[in-house]
């Protein structure tokens, strides 16, 4: 298949090029090829004719969106609205990676695909705009909702846990977050079996499971070896952003097809032990 992922150097898109490695594939990144500007985006995407477009791009930082909330707009609504313009022109299926984020996060039950969101930030309202956009400008799109990503990259959560406990004998994790972990490469493979069956629509691939914020650092300092860190527990950590306190994503319509979602748990102990080796 000919498949253009926007994003391509992110966490998501890293691990993309590797489940999509038999592919042909255009790599969109920054600065050659940014998202903003559709006249270059458009021209790159005509030029290849894929037959799918993975849009991964988007600006993730939720604080950073919060306090430059036209930057977040540009980014993942301007951005999301050339993209799909690029797809509509060259008869491309969308992919488009939105949050967990676009909940409102105050419930006990999870939620499913057609559950009605509510976003509370500015990062939530940018991503949940955008998937109104794929469904305003394309007829053949995957919305994909994802949770607390981490892959190959300079940063993520388990990256900065692992750093503060090589720096402080006590950490200090809010118990008041609660979502799914959520590996980049399953959701990669996940997306590699996804495009290739025309079942257009909304879709939840977090890993299975959820645990507060706290729960997945223990986890990550019990993986580590590292028993001498004393974690504690906080709630109510002050931040720019409204963040959801609690998003169960259920898969109901990738189990259907067979895209099932291993536990937080395992994949993190995957991750980590690729850490260990380099």
């Amino acid at each position: 298949m000919r498949i253009a992922i926007t994003g391509s150097t992110g966490q998501l898109g890293r691990a993309l090029q590797g489940a999509l490695a038999g592919e042909s594939l255009l790599l969109l990144k920054r600065p050659e090829q940014d998202i903003t500007l559709l006249d270059p985006l458009m021209a790159a995407v005509k030029d290849f004719q894929p037959e799918v477009i993975i849009h991964a791009a988007a600006m993730t930082d939720v604080d950073g969106c919060e306090r430059d909330p036209d930057l977040a707009y540009r980014v993942n609504v301007l951005g999301t609205r050339n993209v799909a313009l690029a797809a509509q022109a060259c008869g491309a299926a969308l992919v488009y990676i939105s949050t967990d984020y676009v909940f409102r996060g105050d419930r006990a039950e999870p939620y499913r695909e057609y559950d009605t969101p509510d976003p509370q930030s500015v990062y939530a309202r940018t991503k949940w705009w955008g998937e109104n956009i794929v469904r305003d400008l394309t007829t053949r799109f995957y919305i994909v909702r994802v949770a607390w990503l981490y892959g190959d990259g300079p940063r993520n959560f388990v990256k900065t846990v692992l750093r503060l406990a090589a720096e402080r004998p006590v950490l200090r994790m809010v118990t008041d977050e609660v979502g799914s972990p959520t590996y980049a490469e399953d959701v990669a493979q996940a997306l590699a079996r996804l495009v290739r069956v025309p079942a257009y629509g909304i879709y939840h691939l977090p890993n299975a499971g959820v645990c507060s914020r706290y729960e997945w650092a223990a986890e990550i300092l019990r993986l580590a070896g590292r028993d001498e860190v004393r974690l504690e527990p906080m709630e109510n950590y002050p931040r720019p952003a409204r963040v959801p306190k609690r998003v169960h994503l259920l898969n109901v319509f990738g189990s259907e097809l067979g895209l099932v979602m291993r536990p937080w748990q395992e994949a993190l102990a995957d991750y980590m032990e690729r850490l260990r080796h380099g």
